[in-house]
């Protein structure tokens, strides 16, 4: 979950159209929405809000060097790439014996082997 800072969406030096900025900052003030945990507002952050297990032991592999560290993590998955990044990382994949989630590397690599 992405807690932002609360007016985000409508002041530009805290994050409209600029999202590199946007940053939590906890809100303060006495009559304060967001603070007082309204209903209907953006959440605050609070225990609670961990990240689970699975999360943390998922990888995105965008190039041929992030299946180097893939072996420690349980879930492998493939982010978007170009067909030609994404075969070569399949063939790579297929030689170490590593399975991703979201494509199988074997039919995807006999389906594009004349192309």
């Amino acid at each position: 979950m992405k807690f932002l800072r609360r007016g985000t969406g409508t002041h530009l030096l805290i994050g409209k159209k600029r999202k590199k900025i946007r940053k939590w900052r906890k809100p303060k003030g006495r009559s304060n929405k967001m603070r007082e945990n309204r209903k209907g507002r953006a959440p605050i952050v609070s225990i609670g809000y961990k990240n689970k297990v699975e999360e943390k032991s998922k990888i995105i592999v965008y190039n041929v060097k992030d299946l180097g560290n893939a072996e420690k993590y349980s879930v492998i998955i493939l982010g978007s790439v170009g067909k030609k990044n994404k075969k070569e990382i399949l063939k790579k994949a297929v030689e170490m014996k590593i399975n991703f989630q979201n494509i199988n590397a074997e039919k995807f690599l006999k389906k594009n082997e004349s192309k």
